[in-house]
């Protein structure tokens, strides 16, 4: 004979079944929302300073630099073709003249190897938002100027004057080139022109030549973006003007630091072998 089970624990039984399956049943719809939730934080709103403008540097009593990778044409031929699938154009759509096209591949089958940027030198145009620890905008309203100093590579600053003067008739050719900016509305937009040839202009292994002139616009979307575009025009290298760009992100805490890259480049050695180590750039 069996023993006979109390009426109180078989109700308890049900009971406790009864609520493990409601449980279960709400379960996705608790995970799902609690999802939503998390993926619905707004971005913090755009910084500004007492003039209303948007701050491009950081806000006072704070610490950060802009961080940027981000390439200008998706190239399925690139050294690295992962880091190019979210530009904003395609390599075949960038009207570059035969040789400059040639020049494109022909630098990405060597995988970049004589880039003068991983040799400390400075690099204007795109790439100067492309470099290791990332790059600070300063403003000084009293000198009506602001300046972008680049944290890794070179090392260097460049210069934006906001006076309302010209481009100088007697430029002398540079890396970063001459760049006169003005505001419009909550975008920086800088005139960029007297450019050298010493230097790679971007990541993709663009060609430029002496020609080139840039129309560079920056707006902060938010705490932690900034949107870079860019127009290009060089009648050397292209055969029309073409207008690219990426987002940088804010890398709060950050800030400048001594950096020596003369004194501490072991990179041509340690990717390409001790035999490029000499390696120079022609100018």
């Amino acid at each position: 004979m069996f023993n006979r089970i109390p009426n109180r624990w078989i109700g308890a039984c049900l009971v406790v079944s009864a609520a493990a399956l409601y449980f279960l049943s709400v379960m996705p719809s608790i995970a799902q929302t609690a999802g939503r939730g998390a993926a619905a934080a707004p971005p913090l709103p755009t910084p500004r300073g007492s003039n209303g403008r948007p701050l491009l540097g950081t806000v006072p009593g704070a610490r950060g630099v802009w961080q940027g990778d981000g390439r200008l044409a998706n190239n399925p031929s690139s050294y690295e073709p992962r880091a190019s699938v979210n530009a904003l154009i395609h390599i075949d759509n960038v009207p570059l003249q035969p040789w400059a096209r040639a020049i494109v591949n022909e630098r990405h089958a060597e995988v970049l190897k004589f880039e003068p940027h991983a040799r400390c030198k400075a690099s204007g145009g795109p790439r100067e938002f492309v470099t290791p620890y990332g790059v600070e905008f300063v403003e000084i309203p009293e000198l009506q100027r602001f300046y972008i100093f680049d944290i890794g590579g070179p090392h260097t600053f460049r210069t934006i004057y906001m006076d309302g003067r010209d481009h100088p008739k007697d430029l002398l050719p540079s890396s970063y080139g001459h760049s006169i900016g003005h505001w419009e509305g909550d975008s920086l937009v800088i005139d960029v022109v007297g450019f050298n040839e010493t230097f790679w202009m971007s990541r993709d292994g663009l060609p430029h030549t002496d020609r080139l002139h840039l129309t560079e616009k920056f707006t902060r979307v938010d705490l932690n973006t900034l949107k870079y575009e860019v127009t290009f025009e060089d009648p050397g290298a292209y055969t029309a003007r073409w207008t690219s760009g990426f987002n940088m992100r804010w890398n709060d805490g950050q800030e400048l630091f001594e950096y020596v890259c003369q004194d501490n480049n072991h990179f041509p050695e340690s990717v390409f072998g001790d035999k490029d180590r000499n390696i120079s750039v022609a100018p």
